[in-house]
Formats: structure tokens, C-alpha cells, sequence
């Protein structure tokens, strides 16, 4: 829950909050929780909507990035060009609309199936294949300069 919860918000701390505020909610559930019904699929619905509802709160769009270690055995120049290409596809995924940004993220980096994001999401199968396919577009578009780094040609 975390790990989706940072991806969609780009911020550690906002995502421990939604996390938590998850696991609130499923306890206060608890007692009144259905056998059929899967925790899992629950869980990554609240996660996704509480990170939707804080995403269209926000004006802004900067995301903290969080400075990673250098290795000295590195190539400074590639290393520095491979934290330029993080920034650009945190910011080209900043950009996205809260429901693009969701559905490709349970897809692309939770692994979902597009049934599983649709459960989570709420909303058709369909309409979890036309949030991707219009969120890889505006990736794409976003991204375009940054084409051959990202094919690993660059």
C-alpha cells in the first residue's frame, strides 16, 4: 500500500499517511467485513482514491525527489544523466490526471492485471485500458526528447 501510495504521490510522507489512513479504515471495517470480498483488491481502492483525492487538492505538481547515494564507481556524467531522466519521468507523471496516473501505476509498477486495476479503480475493464492508453500517450509526448535514453540507445 505504501509502495503504490509513494508512486501516485511522489512525497514519503504524505504516503505513510495515506497507508495509515488505509489500515485505519480497514480496522474500523473489520467487524463488519464480508468473507467473499478480498482485502487486497479493497485495500488498493482506498489507497488509490485517498491518493486521487489528495492529488487533486494539490496546485502544485513538484515532487521531492529523494537524493540517492553516489557510487564513486560510477561515471559522474552517466550518473547524472540517469537522475535527469528520473526527474523528467517523475515530472511527465506529475502532469498526468489523478485517474491516468493510478491506473498506470497499479499496472505498470503494482504489477496489476487490468481486471485487478479495474477492481481497485472501480470502473470497467474497458475504461482501465483507455486511462493507459491515454496516460502512455501523454508519457510518450512528455518523454519524446528523452526517447533514446529510455530505449537504451542513448
Amino acid at each position: 500500500m505504501h509502495a503504490q501510495a509513494r508512486r501516485m504521490l511522489g512525497d514519503l510522507h504524505e504516503a505513510e499517511d495515506v497507508a495509515q489512513e488505509a489500515f485505519m479504515r480497514l480496522w474500523k471495517q473489520a467487524a463488519r467485513w464480508r468473507p467473499e470480498a478480498r482485502v487486497g483488491t479493497w485495500l488498493h481502492t482506498v489507497v488509490s482514491n485517498l491518493c486521487v483525492d489528495r492529488l487533486r487538492k494539490r496546485r502544485e505538481s513538484a515532487l521531492e525527489d529523494l537524493p540517492e547515494p553516489v557510487d564513486p564507481a560510477q561515471n559522474p556524467l552517466a550518473e547524472r544523466q540517469r537522475a535527469e531522466l528520473g526527474a523528467a519521468i517523475e515530472a511527465a507523471m506529475a502532469q498526468l490526471p489523478p485517474r491516468q496516473k493510478a491506473a498506470v501505476v497499479l499496472v505498470h509498477h503494482q504489477g496489476f492485471s487490468g481486471r485487478e486495476a479495474a477492481a481497485a479503480l472501480g470502473v470497467s475493464e474497458e475504461a482501465v485500458e483507455s486511462l493507459l492508453a491515454r496516460g502512455r500517450r501523454a508519457l510518450r509526448k512528455s518523454l519524446a526528447r528523452h526517447r533514446d535514453e529510455l530505449l537504451g540507445e542513448g
